[in-house]
């Protein structure tokens, strides 16, 4: 069997279970029904998230995708229930405790850079903190 030639590696977003034929799909040169359907199904269960996606396209229009956990930000603003963060660092937006931190951290690992669920919840509440959302409960 031939290695199919890989003709672009796409990286986007669409809401879960709602990937629809456009000018992103469109560059990335596959089959952008059979590639919506799939997306969708795979997705159904997680609505209401950003899903990030890598789309492997091949010269002959078939494809293979990777799915990614929901960005980290979008996960926060969920937990301290705010509609955007902070424009700086010194307002605070909202608060999360230490147990979300957690749960979005355990969440999160598969795609985190980190070693152990206490570095990956350094991460997520880093990211809190430069989002202008206070995590109660850790240092």
């Amino acid at each position: 069997m031939s290695k199919k030639k890989i003709v672009k590696v796409a990286k986007l977003q669409f809401p879960a279970g709602g990937a629809k034929p456009g000018p992103a799909l469109a560059s990335a040169g596959i089959n952008m029904p059979q590639f919506c359907s799939a997306f969708n199904d795979a997705t159904r269960d997680r609505a209401g998230d950003m899903v990030p996606v890598i789309i492997t396209a091949y010269e002959d229009k078939s494809f293979d995708f990777v799915l990614k956990t929901t960005p980290a930000a979008i996960l926060i603003k969920k937990a301290a229930k705010i509609s955007k963060a902070a424009s700086n660092q010194k307002q605070t937006v909202g608060t999360i405790t230490a147990d979300q931190v957690r749960e979005i951290a355990e969440y999160k690992m598969p795609d985190l850079n980190a070693n152990s669920i206490e570095a990956a919840m350094r991460i997520i509440a880093g990211t809190a903190r430069n989002m202008g959302v206070k995590v109660e409960g850790m240092e």
